[in-house]
């Protein structure tokens, strides 16, 4: 399990399961606030996964929480949807798309 928000995208390549990217074209954008914090970018096209640092240019979908809630929700100590309904977790863009993220990333 991750220790931290970079940690986890150290351990992405190895955790996404492309079976479940068919067709999919989009572009992830995460932000991490506080301690520990930062901002992480995924591009997901062609079955093809880009993971990069800072921001980038029209996501797609842009999720936000602490450091320490997305630590929860990486290691599956949170779930998603209970972070996003009590405001733990801020989603502007393609709600379909938060949906699929525990099933593409292997979260928990």
């Amino acid at each position: 399990m991750p220790d931290s928000f970079e940690g986890f995208f150290a351990e992405l390549p190895n955790k996404i399961d492309k079976s479940k990217l068919g067709a999919m074209n989009a572009t992830f954008q995460f932000v991490a606030t506080g301690d520990g914090g930062g901002e992480k970018f995924v591009k997901i096209a062609g079955g093809e996964v880009e993971i990069g640092d800072g921001k980038t240019d029209n996501p797609t979908i842009t999720l936000t929480a602490a450091a320490a809630d997305w630590l929860a929700l990486m290691n599956g100590q949170m779930n998603g949807q209970t972070a996003f309904i009590t405001g733990k977790l801020k989603v502007l863009g393609d709600m379909t798309l938060a949906m699929k993220l525990e099933s593409i990333f292997q979260l928990g």
